[in-house]
Parts: structure tokens; sequence; C-alpha cells
């Protein structure tokens, strides 16, 4: 009994002095660990239930308090940079925030320029009561009835003034431009021949390798699905418009546009033998050498070879 009441006495006594019953450590470090213990629970906690549910309604609280930020607020140059990466529909849903800002000329210009890179109205002065933005819903509206109808939309273009009747303005506005549908393009240029003789002078292929050259060729002209009248037409036009462009590299290798045509359409045929999975049994190098030297004999052999390569490493000409 009195040994008990000793001991209640003595530990009290070093509670006092900052000594603890288990262990007699300084009150300090105590703290010191239950802090520790207090943060390994919340660490525990956090892992077994992923983020901290307060900490993350905090700071959801805290982003609501804020909002967004108001572009009016900064300076213009900023703001217009901003507003310059948003494609036509996020500028028109910006407008309804920023008016001002979202409605801006310079904004709409740039969309209608990246979009539609050639049109006659570019070049005129812009009538009374001119807006890019209704310029880019018309250009919009036309690219989308060309594709439906080649002749109604090129019709609708010159009806609004955005497009003069000239066969050279419009093949620029079709170099230019990127959303018009190709197959719907192929008919139009098929029956517009006049239109694709100066889409063909747009071309630029001075000092291009043959095939690079065709390539990119049929990037804006696309190939026809077949053999025909019309692929007899393109490569002819493309191999006048080579030898134009190159006319010292005709000279030092002995071409003539007859050449150039021969060698586009063994490249064409190559491309299929070693693309088509229906072909099992792929041309050689050699097999493409013999070939193509005994349609056209004033070419070198090393020629034919690197045409070879070209086309076995990069792939078909008219993809």
């Amino acid at each position: 009994m009195g040994q008990g009441l000793w001991r209640v006495a003595r530990n009290q006594q070093l509670q006092q002095e900052g000594y603890s019953e288990q262990g007699y450590l300084p009150r300090e470090q105590s703290r010191r660990m239950a802090a520790g213990s207090i943060s390994n629970t919340n660490h525990r906690k956090q892992v077994q239930g992923g983020i901290d549910i307060y900490h993350l309604l905090k700071a959801r609280k805290c982003k609501e308090q804020e909002g967004f930020i108001n572009l009016e607020m900064l300076p213009p140059e900023l703001s217009f940079t901003i507003l310059s990466y948003l494609n036509a529909t996020d500028l028109c849903l910006a407008s309804c925030v920023w008016r001002d800002l979202a409605n801006d000329e310079l904004l709409w210009q740039g969309l209608c320029k990246s979009t539609w890179g050639h049109c006659s109205i570019y070049n005129r002065n812009p009538p009374l009561g001119f807006s890019f933005r209704k310029l880019y819903m018309q250009l919009d509206e036309g690219s989308l009835t060309f594709n439906a109808n080649p002749d109604e939309g090129v019709n609708y273009f010159m009806s609004k003034g955005i497009l003069d009747d000239s066969p050279k303005e419009i093949a620029k506005f079709i170099f230019c431009t990127r959303t018009l549908n190709w197959k719907k393009l192929r008919i139009y240029l098929d029956e517009r021949r006049d239109v694709l003789d100066d889409l063909v002078t747009l071309h630029n292929f001075r000092n291009q390798f043959l095939p690079n050259a065709l390539r990119e060729f049929f990037r804006h002209i696309h190939a026809p699905e077949e053999r025909g009248e019309y692929l007899e037409t393109l490569i002819t036009k493309f191999s006048h418009r080579f030898c134009a462009c190159n006319p010292d590299l005709m000279r030092e290798l002995g071409l003539s546009p007859d050449a150039v045509y021969v060698l586009c359409y063994s490249l064409i045929l190559l491309s299929i033998d070693l693309t088509s999975p229906h072909v099992k049994n792929k041309m050689s190098k050699r097999e493409f050498i013999r070939n193509t030297r005994r349609a056209a004999q004033n070419i070198s052999e090393d020629f034919v070879g690197h045409l070879y390569d070209n086309i076995y490493l990069i792939g078909h000409v008219a993809a």
C-alpha cells in the first residue's frame, strides 16, 4: 500500500519535471513522437484512401473563388496571343464572354488565311461593312458545298465575290486550300483541264529528286484509282513541269520529257509491286534496272538504282 502511493507520487513528480512514465523521455521529445505518430497516421490514410478529401475540397473551393482569368485585365497583345490558339468554334464561344476581344478582325483574318491561303477577295479593297468573321462563315459554307458538288461550290464562291471567274484564281485557291474533298476535286479537275494546267504550273520541283517530286505532285492532285486517260494526262503534265524546273539536271542526265514520263510510269508500277500485299514475288532491284533501261536506254544504271532505293525505303509515290 505504501509502495503504491509512493509510485503514484513519484510519477506525478516526474511528469511535472518533463519526463514521461514510459521510459522517462523529455517532454519535448514526447511531443515530437506524438506529432510524428499523427503525421504517420494521416499519411497512411492518404495512401489507403487516395488524395485527402479535405485538401481536395479546399483546393477546389479556392479555384472556384478565383474563377477564370479575365482576358480583359491582361495586356491586349497577350490576350490576342491566347485567343489566336483557338479554332473558329472556340473563338465563337469565347466571344460570349469577351465580345470585343474574340470578335477582333485580326483573329478572324488569321483563321481565314490559315485555312484558305488564297482568295481573290484578299487582294481587293474590302467593301463597306466587310467582316473576316462573316467571310470565314462564307468560306466554310462554300467548302461544304464544293465537297457535295464542286461546280456549285465554285459558283458560290464567285457569287459572294470571294473568287474571280478565272482558271488561274481557281487553281491558286485549290492549291492553298486543304479542306476540299480530294475525290470531288479529282472529278472537278478532270472536267476543268484549264484549271488543271494552271494548278500544275504552281508547283516548283527545282532540285528535287524525281520520286519525291512525284509524291508532292500527287499530294495536291490525287491520282485516279485506275489507269486511264486522266492518269496519262497527269504524268505528261508533271513530266514537262519537272523538266522545266530542272533544265540543268535534264541536260546533265540526258533526259527528255518523254524519258521522265517513262520513269514516272516505272515508279508507279514499282510502288504497286513493292507495297501491294497481293504481289508475292516482289520485283528485285536488278529486274527494275533492266526493265527501265530497256524502255529508256539513255538513263544510267546508278540513277535507276537510286530510284529503286527511294521507293523501297520511303514507299509509294502516289499513296
